[in-house]
Formats: structure tokens, sequence, C-alpha cells
């Protein structure tokens, strides 16, 4: 009996580690949360991207109330990740390649400060990486301008309507079209260039 226990134990010990595998959170804004998610679905340890609202005062806002402005809110993902497979480090390098951090209430097309770019951090050790990773992007002078991108404690994540998430994939056709016309590639190929 002891033998078969034993046997049970290495036979099942793997799929235990995969069902609990260790998940972290991390929370980003950058205008329309359409072009957020993607960037990070691409990574190697992300499970999960989430559209949504946060950092305002109003209880379960709607998509109508957040882009009308006034709720305090913006536009953010939600990232769920393996940290073992993708560190926060790197979500930071991938967030800062989506967004003009230079523009203080909005980014592209997008204006209001519903579609301002911002880390919104869940503990000290993201708190210290945001802000270290702001100060190397800004010494690395790809910017003409002051680095405005807020970093600020993370307060209630609200899930958007189904109809935004993966809206990329759902909609292909409407998000490229969107994508394009909003100024956000052009700007990035331009500040980027293959480094993206």
């Amino acid at each position: 009996m002891q033998k078969i226990l034993i046997l049970l134990f290495f036979l099942l010990a793997p799929l235990a580690n995969n069902t609990f595998a260790a998940t972290d959170r991390a929370i980003f804004a950058g205008g329309c949360f359409w072009c957020m998610e993607s960037p990070f679905e691409k990574l190697t340890g992300v499970s999960e991207v989430i559209s949504g609202y946060t950092g305002g005062t109003k209880l379960n806002p709607t998509y109508q109330e957040v882009s009308a402005g006034g709720t305090g809110h913006t536009e953010a993902v939600e990232v769920y990740y393996d940290p073992q497979l993708v560190s926060y480090e790197k979500l930071l390098e991938v967030f800062w390649m989506q967004i003009d951090p230079t523009d203080a209430g909005d980014q592209f097309v997008d204006r209001g400060s519903q579609y301002r770019s911002g880390i919104f951090y869940l503990d000290a050790e993201q708190k210290r990486l945001a802000e270290e990773s702001k100060q190397k992007l800004a010494e690395a002078g790809r910017f003409n301008k002051p680095l405005v991108t807020e970093i600020t404690s993370a307060g209630k994540f609200y899930t958007a309507e189904e109809y935004h998430q993966d809206y990329h994939s759902k909609n292909p056709l409407r998000y490229w079209y969107y994508r394009g016309g909003s100024g956000r590639d052009d700007f990035l190929d331009k500040v980027w260039g293959k480094d993206r």
C-alpha cells in the first residue's frame, strides 16, 4: 500500500504543480485598453489579461460612464502572470513600449484623463520596480519631454463589459483600423524602431 501511495504522489505531483502554479497580478493603464491586451498576452507566462477600469471613485462603473469622464477611473488592464516564467520587470518593459509616457492626460487619439497612462502597484516591491524602470527610461534619453506616467497604489479593479475583452481577436479588422488610425503605432515605431 505504501508503494502505491508513493507512486501516486510522484504521478500526481506534476499535475498539482501546474494546477496551483503561483500567479501574480499587475495593473497598467495605457489609453484604450483594447491596445494594451495583446502585447501582454503574447508573453510566455502571462495566463490572462483583463480589460477594465481603475483609479476612480465610482462604484461598478460602466464603459459609458468611464469614457464620458468624471468617474476618476481610467481604462486599464489587469495582467495575471507566473513570476517564474515572466518577471514584473519584463511586464514594465513591455508596458513602456506601448504608450507615450510624456502625455499627461491621455493617449494618442483618445483624449481625457480616463485614457491617462499609469502603473498601479500592488505592493512595495512593484512600486520600487516601477519607479526604477521609469527613472531608467528617463535617463535613456528616448524622449525630449519629462515622463509623466503616474505610479500609484492600486485600488479596486472593475472588469469591463464582455464585448471589450479580447477585442483584438474578436474584431480584428475594427481593432487594426482603430489602432492604425489612432497614431499609436506610428509614434511607437518612431520612438522604439526595431527595439519594439
